[in-house]
């Protein structure tokens, strides 16, 4: 996990880790047809599979704009008076 801080600031922009918060979330759309795969969470595979199935059916349809969605939180950064009351330095 990459983080950077803004010292002016002093927060931290950083992936959200909290409980039941995915890594990143993949999809696929046909540029064809416009039919989405379902969505995965933390895994890109069924959604390479599904693209590759569906070129197996419709073997004019060969290219996908594919989504991956990821999420971010904002920290109080050391030195940060939020940092001590919202317990996010545990984190």
């Amino acid at each position: 996990m990459t983080r950077s801080i803004i010292k002016a600031a002093e927060w931290t922009l950083g992936a959200e880790t909290g409980d039941g918060a995915p890594q990143a979330i993949y999809s696929a759309v046909c540029m064809a047809c416009g039919v989405e795969a379902p969505a995965s969470d933390n895994d890109p595979a069924p959604v390479e599979v599904w693209a590759l199935k569906h070129t197996g059916l419709n073997p004019g349809h060969r290219q996908y704009k594919a989504m991956v969605e990821t999420y971010w939180r904002v920290a109080p950064a050391e030195g940060n008076l939020y940092r001590e009351s919202d317990g996010s330095h545990d984190r």
